[in-house]
């Protein structure tokens, strides 16, 4: 099951209370005041880990609460620490104060990690009240509470390459011949209901990403169809290949649909126009798709590849253009995805 998004309760520990205590003693006269420290509570932390690919793992526990501190005992005795409480997600996943609605932390890299509820600050036993004038204390202190509040996780899948494109364009069956990944294909729209990675392999150390995200359809960026689902994992993609299907199946035009998906990147308004875009026509074994294709280079005035996962028409061609787009990327700042194109 992929899930990307979850939202959470999480509460750090509470601090262990102070200590009355009073040293007693056989022949110890005046033993005084021993009552020690509590513990600090155990903080939840949210973390990225390099081997979770979705939040599929968390999404059945809604409450994380951190152990709390112990409390002090007598003859000094500090209570122990509460230990902290780790939330694994996948890198790549944005955590979000649900109330207040500000970003907390941008986890795109394994082992980066943001503290989402501190645990509280043990009290203080009577011992540390103790002073010149005040040797026997009876006073102590109460363990603060830990943190707590409601967290959003949002993934949004990190990927070098994005394929692109209406329902039933290709896309996950030109993943399934570029790498071995395994999505879901059938003849029907919608097969892919969630993102499916893979690693494409140019030879020797060189690789890149590339995810197959699902299909949209007019009205995507007010939620229509997977919509949005779709549109926030393209935000993390350098590249995108956006894929034209050259007979649709129900008869539609495909000029028309290449630029109803660009319509719907452009009003999404998180910048995915301006990512690089290898137009793509899918199919490319059908009839009548080298007059489809011709047609939409008139239409671009660019060149458009012609592929078929069928026959492998054009596959060694795509990916030397996509290697091609990542070099001249390669030396631009990335500030928002933090993928890394291995070798490239």
């Amino acid at each position: 099951m992929f899930v990307d998004r979850v939202i959470l309760y999480v509460k750090g520990g509470d601090g262990g209370n102070g200590c009355c205590s009073f040293r007693r003693e056989k022949f110890v006269p005046r033993g005084g005041p021993d009552g020690g420290d509590g513990g600090d509570g155990g903080s939840v932390i949210v973390r990225a880990c390099a081997d979770a690919d979705s939040l599929a793992g968390i999404v059945h526990q809604k409450h994380w609460k951190a152990e709390r501190g112990r409390h002090g005992e007598g003859n000094n005795r500090h209570g122990r620490n509460g230990r902290d409480l780790i939330i694994p997600v996948p890198p790549g996943t944005l955590v979000v104060d649900r109330d207040r609605g500000h970003i907390l932390r941008d986890l795109t890299a394994p082992g980066e990690q943001v503290t989402v509820a501190h645990g509280g600050k043990g009290g203080r036993g009577n011992k540390s009240f103790a002073t010149a004038t005040n040797r026997a204390p009876r006073e102590t202190q109460l363990g603060s509470p830990g943190e707590e509040r409601w967290i959003v996780l949002e993934l949004k899948v990190i990927a070098d390459v994005g394929l692109i494109g209406l329902p039933n364009a290709g896309k996950s069956t030109l993943l399934s011949r570029l790498s071995r990944a395994q999505p879901e294909i059938a003849d029907y729209p919608f097969t892919t209901k969630h993102p499916n990675l893979g690693i494409v392999y140019v030879g020797g150390e060189r690789a890149f990403v590339l995810a197959d995200l699902p299909g949209l359809i007019e009205g995507a960026h007010h939620g229509v169809g997977l919509g949005l689902e779709f549109l926030k994992h393209i935000e993390r993609t350098r590249v995108l290949v956006h894929l034209v299907e050259p007979v649709p199946a129900d008869g539609s035009d495909p000029v028309h649909n290449y630029r109803i998906v660009r319509r719907e990147l452009e009003k999404h308004q998180h910048g995915l126009e301006n990512k690089p875009e290898i137009v793509t026509l899918s199919k490319a074994e059908l009839t009548g798709s080298e007059m489809v294709r011709s047609r939409l280079e008139e239409e671009l005035g660019r060149p458009v590849l012609a592929i078929s996962a069928v026959t492998g028409q054009g596959l060694a061609q795509l990916v030397t253009n996509v290697v091609e787009q990542l070099r001249r990327l390669r030396e631009q700042p990335v500030s928002l995805t933090g993928s890394v194109v291995r070798g490239i």
